[in-house]
């Protein structure tokens, strides 16, 4: 089967999660009789119909995908580069290079030397074919270019473009390229300008063991690291890969799932985060490693010493501030000198002239900036506790998911006299709330950017927001303490098929 047959295959096989709004071919088919009725809901919602309409809806692709393990990578590449030489009757060292030049699509190889070989030798760093090495010793001296010493001129001393440099330099020249990682792989002649391509058997000829180990996990590796239809696992120790369709890969949000257990967004490689797009995730997890917030934080609890500049904390209730480092005496509400303020001015614990200051609508400019970044501070903590306390639940739903899927499950079993294959339904129920506890965490990322301005955008968003949250703490209390009483002891069948249902039910609406 040809690249281009696979790949059609591969779109063809792609599956796609349809937002609740998207009608399905059923649902099209029945439009014309309820129009009117679309009318009449479409008037008595209007509000919440704009609201919804503002709502980016979109269709997030399931990928078709698979995983496999490092062996397979070294299969598959090795395939490949079997059928560039076969075609083409070039060596495989020369067919790695043109694969790792083209991004290891086979067929685009084929297509490029066909349409201009000497141009793709050019390029890629190849000489043309009557160019032969010549590998044989000679009497004749050379002087090396980077040492200066000479030595004996031989072929083995150069790539094949005669510029010629002793073992030693080469054995230098080779560590450092290795060291500074898998560039190494496209390296050239140490001569200035120079663009002959040092092929793998000079580079193993001057690496020691070590450094020919090194060169080797350099070119397997190329085949993921090169290669746009295929990526790392980015779970911690994780060596997997994970290979996508055409179909939907450089989509968007495409969240895929290793067989390690580790889910991630295909096109950022960050944590999976569906539905929320790419760029709202960049931003908010800059925003969290970023010292915007500490200087946020700074503005609006501390003010600088009117004298020396440095910024203070207010940690007691008497508004006498003594700066530690140049014993300024000031008042912390108008920062006016301590010396002119007395019982006429409001004593220690208020400020006269600051209230009159306030009444009169005369903040200074950095009155104003310090009550913007502390706004700007309560409301990013509001958004960023809520973010955090989902992710935590998350993982400590994936931890309680494993144990129970590993060992746990099988206690419940045979504590309740039920075939495990007939207690899917618990873990589907904790499968639900790790990925509605995903979900949720995206969202105040996602609200944080979206939801600004008070409006029914926002009242519907958080509308829906809150009774997702108040849905899935129910399926939660019944996993977490329902669940456990039937680990206790042995309950009547009657009780358990309740809880069975009762359980598959929250699954169901959660």
């Amino acid at each position: 089967m040809s690249d281009e047959e696979e790949e059609e295959e591969e779109a063809g096989n792609s599956e796609y999660y349809m937002s609740e709004d998207e009608e399905s071919p059923d649902d099209a088919e029945g439009d014309d009789d309820g129009e009117d009725d679309d009318d009449d809901a479409d008037d008595d919602d209007e509000g919440y119909g704009n609201a919804m309409s503002a709502i980016e809806h979109h269709v997030v692709p399931r990928a078709a995908y698979h995983c496999f393990g490092s062996q397979e990578v070294m299969t598959k590449q090795a395939e490949a580069v079997a059928r560039v030489v076969a075609v083409l009757q070039i060596n495989s060292d020369e067919a790695t290079q043109l694969l790792r030049a083209f991004k290891w699509n086979v067929n685009r190889v084929h297509d490029e030397w066909f349409q201009n070989e000497e141009g793709v030798r050019a390029k890629v760093g190849l000489f043309p074919v009557d160019c032969a090495m010549d590998v044989s010793e000679s009497e004749h001296q050379v002087t090396c270019g980077v040492c200066f010493d000479e030595f004996p001129a031989s072929g083995i001393n150069h790539v094949g473009c005669k510029h010629s440099f002793c073992g030693t330099c080469w054995k230098g020249y080779l560590d450092n390229a290795l060291a500074e990682g898998p560039s190494c792989l496209n390296l050239r002649c140490p001569q200035d300008k120079c663009t002959s391509r040092v092929t793998e058997d000079m580079a193993r000829r001057y690496l020691g063991p070590e450094g020919a180990a090194k060169l080797s996990t350099f070119q397997w590796r190329s085949w993921v690291d090169d290669n746009p239809k295929v990526k790392w696992c980015t779970g911690a120790g994780c060596e997997n890969v994970v290979e996508i369709g055409n179909g939907t890969a450089g989509e968007g949000p495409v969240d895929v799932q290793c067989t390690c257990g580790t889910s991630f967004c295909w096109s950022c490689q960050e944590e999976a985060h569906r539905p929320v797009d790419c760029e709202t995730v960049r931003k908010w997890l800059i925003k969290n490693s970023a010292e915007s917030e500490n200087m946020n934080w700074i503005l609006a609890n501390t003010k600088p010493c009117p004298e020396c500049k440095r910024p203070i904390e207010k940690n007691m209730g008497c508004m006498h501030m003594t700066c530690s480092q140049c014993k300024n005496e000031f008042c912390w509400m108008c920062q006016g000198k301590w010396s002119d303020h007395g019982e006429r001015t409001g004593g220690f614990y208020a400020c006269n002239r600051y209230e009159q200051v306030k009444d009169g609508g005369a903040f200074s400019q950095e009155e104003k900036r310090r009550a913007m970044a502390k706004h700007s501070l309560e409301r990013y903590t509001h958004y960023y506790e809520r973010w955090a306390a989902h992710g935590s639940s998350h993982v400590k739903a994936n931890v309680d998911l494993k144990e129970m899927t590993d060992t746990k499950i099988q206690m419940l079993g045979d504590l309740q006299n039920t075939p495990v294959s007939q207690l899917k339904f618990v873990i589907d129920a904790m499968q639900q709330i790790a990925e509605c506890r995903r979900i949720l965490k995206w969202t105040y990322g996602y609200g944080f950017y979206n939801m600004e301005e008070d409006g029914i955008k926002k009242k519907f968003f958080e509308f829906i927001q809150a009774d997702a949250e108040v849905t899935l703490e129910r399926l939660t209390e019944a996993v977490e303490t329902e669940l456990s009483l039937y680990f206790a002891e042995e309950k009547p069948a009657t009780d358990f098929a309740d809880f069975r249902g009762r359980l598959a039910g929250l699954t169901s609406v959660t």
